[in-house]
């Protein structure tokens, strides 16, 4: 039996109407799917279950039967079926001599060098690939010496939000709900900073309503 070729990136698709099989590259993994061709005997057994849902009986055992019979004598017609889809997909691929991967000419082959684009990467997609990352590289080392924070205040409180309705409120009072801001808020017996959503200060008992 002579060698079958695409022995490790392709899927078997094939069921028991008919054989079909995709083909992938090793680099970009796109895929070529190959021409269906149907199992004379899986359509037999198709057309004998079809039978048997409708009569029942005698008819349904035979489907049973031939889709049993498929599955055991179905490899030389699969191998063959391979075979032929080899032969159709083998012109949509290019095997590299120095790695001996199989990759679609289109996006992975360089075609000045002969060999696949890992064992030979096209100058001018690697020179455009080096400049992006240049200048990904670049863009960030001066955003990162720029001073972006000049003229903001570090020593302005964070901002504060309302113990009642949760929104983000500034001053006394919340422009929301009208509750009074906690953050801002200091004990009218004693003088000591509340706590957030306090009712009565922890110091003296006041209340803060």
């Amino acid at each position: 039996m002579a060698l079958i070729k695409f022995t490790e990136n392709y899927e078997d698709l094939s069921t028991d109407r008919g054989f079909q099989f995709k083909f992938f590259c090793d680099h970009c993994h796109n895929g070529y799917l190959t021409t269906f061709k149907p199992s004379v005997l899986g359509m037999a057994g198709g057309l004998l279950s079809a039978a048997g849902n409708l009569f029942g009986g005698m008819f349904h055992s035979a489907g049973e039967t031939a889709y049993d019979v498929q599955r055991a004598v179905g490899g030389p017609a699969h191998d063959e079926a391979l075979r032929d889809a080899v032969a159709e997909a083998m012109p949509h691929f290019k095997q590299c001599t120095r790695c001996g991967r199989w990759v679609c000419p289109e996006h992975c082959w360089n075609h000045q060098r002969n060999l696949c684009e890992s064992c030979a990467p096209d100058e001018s997609e690697e020179l455009a690939a080096a400049q992006a990352q240049v200048t990904r590289d670049q863009i960030w080392q001066r955003a990162q010496e720029a001073d972006l924070a000049r003229n903001i205040d570090v020593t302005t409180p964070a901002a504060v939000f309302c113990p009642q309705c949760g929104a983000k409120a500034k001053g006394k009072f919340c422009n929301q709900c009208g509750a009074r801001l906690a953050a801002n808020l200091k004990c009218r017996g004693c003088g000591r900073e509340l706590e957030p959503g306090s009712r009565f200060c922890a110091e003296c008992g006041t209340p803060t309503r």
